[in-house]
């Protein structure tokens, strides 16, 4: 049986977009509605066009985009919203992202850890059941991005523009547009402060410090769907500054 048909937040999420281009509907994500600005939006019409570039992307960089989307559901989790983390910690083991998981089996992903907290979060266990589970997702991704290798500084790049176009998109004149594009700059911006860290250039503290105040421009709390969104020139400028700084002296 595929993960798809066990679990019930995928399956729905997918039902419900099937549902919409049926009838013709609009996707959450295009309407400026702030009575639409906290919905989710689990299947955002650009990811067909990211899963196409996904299938030319280096491996390392791969896992870090697959990273950023288990760093948000970590936060979100851990801010009391697993509704909104459920998505984000199931994306390593999506079927709907398969081509993200190509010949990383061979870096040592465990996906039986995502499943599991998955059927977890699905079926409403204690958090102190969970979080045992989170703290081993953690692990694995931070092993994949050892493992995987790459330049750090190509790296952080790819994951700064990334954060530009995905913080674009959840933000729209001041409101938070779709969830899932705010939360996941939020997740890859931990990656490229994480991924900073292991930086042996003499521009090393200048970006770890520059990415520190990237992730700040998120509430302290989480990147959680009703927070009050930093604006969009902000961020894109502080992620600017975060590349200028990989080629400081």
């Amino acid at each position: 049986m595929s993960l798809q048909a066990k679990t019930p937040l995928l399956h729905l999420a997918l039902l419900t977009t099937s549902l919409l281009v049926a009838c013709g509907g609009e996707s959450e994500e295009a309407s400026p509605n702030p009575e639409n600005a906290t919905a989710t939006n689990d299947m955002a019409p650009h990811d067909e066009h990211s899963e196409h570039k996904m299938e030319t992307l280096a491996v390392e960089k791969r896992v870090a985009f697959m990273s950023g989307h288990v760093e948000a559901g970590l936060a979100l989790y851990r801010a009391g919203a697993p509704d909104q983390a459920a998505k984000h910690l199931l994306h390593p083991v999506s079927e709907t992202h398969a081509t993200e998981r190509a010949g990383i089996d061979a870096l040592g992903f465990t996906a039986d850890v995502f499943e599991s907290v998955s059927k977890s979060l699905d079926e409403g266990q204690a958090a102190s059941e969970i979080e045992p589970m989170l703290q081993k997702a953690e692990a694995n991704t931070a092993l994949l991005r050892k493992n995987a290798g790459g330049d750090p500084t190509e790296i952080i790049a790819y994951l700064m523009d990334t954060v530009i176009e995905e913080y674009s998109i959840g933000v729209t004149d001041g409101l938070i547009t779709d969830p899932g594009e705010y939360q996941d700059a939020y997740g890859f911006s931990i990656v490229a402060w994480k991924t900073a860290k292991t930086l042996q250039s003499p521009s090393a503290e200048g970006t770890v410090k520059a990415l520190e105040a990237l992730v700040a421009l998120w509430p302290e709390n989480g990147p959680l769907a009703d927070s009050t969104p930093t604006v969009v020139s902000d961020v894109v400028a502080q992620a600017k500054k975060v590349t200028e700084s990989l080629s400081a002296k």
